[in-house]
């Protein structure tokens, strides 16, 4: 899958006020809607799946979360990538343990095989700290997609 077309400077926010992960997921789920990306039941999609498969990743430079709801709930494929002006708790991936984050990356995946590899390609930027040096200073949309253009390999 061409991961480079899930990414689309509308899906970028670097400034959301939010005070916990429900209120980002709300915030997110309603640009989503909004922009035809996903469904009326994205929202409920979403919290559900994350209570139940927390998606928080503690990485070396990092901390992220890779939230993502079923198939079902998303019209077209994206990333949208959330950047909070304040950090929330969420639950780590695997383990469960609350963690603070402030870089989320919402993945709508329509074809449920491609999860797997669009999860490892982030989990492999994240580790570098060169890459995430360079995420942290950016704070405009349009040099975030070119940004996350110009990492991912085709």
């Amino acid at each position: 899958m061409d991961y480079k077309s899930m990414f689309s400077p509308k899906l970028i926010d670097l400034s959301v006020v939010a005070t916990t992960e429900a209120d980002v997921f709300k915030i997110v789920a309603d640009k989503l809607l909004e922009a035809g990306m996903v469904n009326e039941d994205y929202f409920a999609g979403i919290t559900k799946r994350e209570e139940n498969f927390p998606t928080g990743l503690v990485t070396q430079h990092l901390n992220i979360a890779l939230p993502h709801a079923d198939p079902e709930f998303v019209k077209e494929a994206f990333v949208f990538i959330c950047r909070l002006q304040s950090p929330v708790t969420c639950r780590q991936m695997g383990d469960n343990r609350e963690m603070e984050v402030e870089n989320l990356f919402f993945l709508g995946i329509k074809d449920g095989k491609n999860q797997v590899g669009l999860l490892q390609v982030f989990m492999n930027l994240f580790m570098d700290e060169e890459f995430v040096q360079q995420f942290l200073a950016i704070d405009c949309q349009e040099t975030m997609y070119q940004f996350f253009i110009q990492s991912i390999e085709s």
